[in-house]
């Protein structure tokens, strides 16, 4: 019976050492030139296989296992690759769970039937379950979705949105929410991020598309930049002004001059103790006045959300400080 055993095995042993010789050969009768033997190179870009000696085709219309994309250095490569959809800190799970569609089709376009449209109900009801499975990251997911809809009415871009997920994401770490509201902290994260960018947005502006009020707002705002230590410069008058042009759709040279008057303010001090928002309508105003363009304070006053009190003073005073800049 160990005869037998062993002769079985020695047996096994030479087909496969017989079977492993014929793959060889047969790898190196791929890597040489069937007619010369020459040496075989791929050439990539043709999709085909040649003879180095002879020239001869061995292969064609090869299928090529690389992107469609070319890269040219280390840095280029990693920026065009793709690996899945990128990760992002505006969603509470930044983007890395499955996400089941809302429509009852398959991938054809049909629709399901009843039976598989419970299932899938039911698939999605798990799958959301399975997302939020604390308190924590529900809470992430209500205030990234306050976020993203107060960033979309105040028309802010993308990495205002991602600074202020960041923001968001430091204070519920550092365990600033207790006492206070999350769509409270949700918008003064956002305000902070927005004047961060440079594309300040007032507070008049961000309590009109928000949840709570004016005043507390402001109250966590201060307490989220001093807990947070985040630094933030004092809003540049100058950054309100092309969007407050662009709405009242004034020619470039009515901003230009706005801007000078805003300079030539800040340099005798005008603007000291005033509000940036009221010190940029009034130069808008005024700018247009210079500039021969009809628009009134009522018009600025309601793209600025600034009374017109306001204006009719801060105008005054920018064109004061211009009379008195401009040399004799």
């Amino acid at each position: 019976m160990t005869d037998t055993t062993t002769r079985r095995y020695a047996s096994t042993r030479e087909n496969e050492r017989e079977s492993e010789e014929e793959s060889e050969e047969r790898r190196d009768e791929e890597l040489v030139c069937p007619e010369c033997a020459g040496n075989l190179v791929t050439d990539e870009e043709r999709g085909e296989t040649v003879c180095t000696e002879c020239g001869l085709v061995v292969e064609e219309d090869e299928i090529d296992p690389g992107p469609e994309w070319r890269a040219f250095d280390a840095s280029e490569k990693d920026e065009k690759s793709r690996v899945g959809a990128p990760t992002t800190n505006m969603m509470h799970d930044k983007g890395l769970s499955t996400n089941i569609g809302w429509q009852d089709k398959d991938a054809y376009g049909n629709s399901l039937s009843s039976r598989q449209r419970e299932k899938m109900q039911r698939l999605r009801t798990w799958n959301e379950r399975f997302r939020t499975r604390d308190s924590k990251e529900r809470n992430l997911k209500q205030a990234l979705g306050e976020i993203d809809r107060m960033a979309s009415a105040l028309g802010l871009p993308e990495n205002v949105r991602e600074t202020a997920s960041v923001i968001y994401r430091r204070a519920l770490d550092e365990d600033l929410l207790p006492g206070r509201s999350i769509e409270g902290v949700a918008t003064s994260a956002l305000y902070a991020a927005a004047r961060q960018a440079g594309t300040p947005r007032s507070l008049d502006e961000i309590s009109a598309v928000s949840r709570v009020d004016k005043d507390e707002i402001a109250r966590t705002y201060r307490y989220v930049v001093r807990e947070l230590s985040l630094e933030i410069q004092p809003a540049d008058p100058e950054s309100y002004v092309p969007r407050f042009a662009s709405d009242l759709d004034l020619p470039e040279e009515v901003e230009r001059r706005a801007r000078e008057l805003l300079s030539t303010a800040k340099e005798q001090g005008v603007h000291s103790g005033k509000s940036p928002v009221g010190l940029a309508a009034a130069a808008v105003y005024a700018a247009s006045l210079l500039a021969n363009e009809k628009v009134t304070q009522s018009e600025v006053s309601e793209v600025a959300n600034i009374s017109e009190v306001t204006i009719r003073n801060r105008y005054h005073e920018l064109l004061e400080a211009e009379e008195d800049f401009t040399p004799a």
